[in-house]
């Protein structure tokens, strides 16, 4: 294989990881968003998530879905390892390492939650997640776990932005602009794992 060939293969790959991921950060933009809802009640969260359900969980977009978590993981596993080398600076190793974590975590947790879907015949609703979140001592590995999910989400579209910022303002301000981002990202992480970890399981659930 020559290197033009393997150039256009890594551009397409990228092409295909950018477009497919602005799908998946819309998604993961609504259930974040439907998180922060439990700070106004329960119900409304899960009223929210019914509403929801019944468009991204119809078979059609499901399946969309699904398919661009897999190709989300895989595509930027391999333009981390293309990119290692390259890592010139603080944002250039967010960019890869936020990425990284995030292909590690939807995979887990897309498994975690089918597997108690369809296996185990739970409703994985707040309750779901609440319940390892909420409860000692499983709260010692969960809450990391959901937390870097979430900051890590908004430090790969922080890095991203940067990168695109850097064609119409300069290095600086696109630098202070991904900061902002970053910063939100850590109050957003903050409420909702507070929050979640505070939630009252109701009792029986997953019986």
């Amino acid at each position: 294989m020559n290197k033009a060939t393997t150039n256009n293969q890594s551009r397409y790959i990228r092409q295909y990881h950018y477009f497919s991921g602005i799908i998946l950060a819309l998604f993961i933009g609504q259930h974040l968003f439907n998180h922060l809802l439990v700070w106004i009640s329960e119900d409304t969260h899960i009223a929210f998530m019914d509403a929801a359900r019944k468009v991204y969980r119809q078979p059609v977009v499901e399946f969309i879905l699904l398919a661009v978590v897999l190709t989300q993981a895989i595509s930027g596993i391999i333009m981390a390892v293309n990119k290692r080398k390259f890592m010139a600076t603080g944002f250039d190793r967010m960019h890869v390492y936020s990425g990284l974590y995030l292909a590690y975590f939807m995979i887990v947790h897309v498994a975690a939650v089918l597997f108690g879907r369809l296996t185990l015949h739970l409703d994985t609703n707040l309750y779901f997640g609440a319940g390892v979140m909420a409860s000692y001592p499983a709260m010692l590995v969960y809450i990391p776990y959901y937390g870097l999910a979430i900051l890590s989400f908004f430090i790969h579209i922080a890095c991203i932005h940067r990168l695109k910022m850097a064609a119409y303002t300069t290095e600086s301000n696109a630098k202070r602009q991904a900061d902002m981002i970053i910063v939100a990202g850590m109050v957003m992480t903050l409420l909702i794992i507070v929050k979640m970890a505070l939630i009252q399981m109701p009792e029986g659930f997953h019986k």
